[in-house]
């Protein structure tokens, strides 16, 4: 059994990161574009490199995610959550690295506050834990992400995105290239 080592957590700072392409491999466009189930669930090498540096920064990690399917039948809310239980347990026992929480949004467009770009689920897990949202960090692959962790008031990191498109505070070209950016800009007072 691994034995987990405490790392202070800095007051209320967290790094929320979106899951389809930032946790997991993305299923890509079309039809076939929700992971329904945990066996095409495909963790991603770079976002466990991140999480440990988010950590080990003393920052929180929380996922925010869109689950459109939901709403369009694709799969339950009991399917989805027990993909985050898998994917919680798999982090902690495989990689000793936890997640504070993983929030995610059921509903179809227009329909709610908390579908991204609305800045809902950042703000939820704000008040639920008591997190320092002008001290935190967005990190997603779409401008939805962006704009979400900047309504709430977090710094953002975008990756995979257009650097003319795109309104992020940082960008990345790649999840590879994530773990390196985020170990410098964590680190900073000025910064973070």
């Amino acid at each position: 059994m691994h034995q987990i080592k405490f790392i202070p957590t800095r007051a209320g700072r967290c790094v929320f990161f979106d899951r389809d392409g930032i946790v997991n491999a993305s299923p890509g466009a079309g039809a076939d574009r929700y992971v329904t189930r945990w066996a095409d669930f495909h963790l991603l090498p770079e976002f466990v490199e991140a999480l440990r540096v988010a950590r080990a920064h003393g920052y929180q990690a929380v996922i925010v995610t869109n689950q459109r399917g939901v709403a369009l039948g694709h799969m339950s809310a009991e399917d989805v959550e027990a993909m985050h239980r898998n994917l919680r347990d798999l982090l902690l026992k495989s990689y000793s690295l936890d997640l504070l929480d993983v929030a995610y949004c059921p509903h179809d467009v227009g329909e709610c506050e908390c579908r991204k770009p609305a800045p809902g689920m950042l703000t939820a897990m704000a008040l639920k834990h008591g997190l320092d949202l002008a001290a935190s960090w967005m990190v997603g692959d779409a401008e939805t992400d962006i704009e979400a962790g900047q309504r709430a008031g977090c710094r953002t990191i975008r990756v995979n995105g257009d650097e003319a498109a795109s309104k992020a505070d940082w960008r990345v070209a790649a999840m590879k290239d994530l773990p390196n950016l985020l170990e410098q800009v964590l680190c900073r007072p000025d910064i973070s």
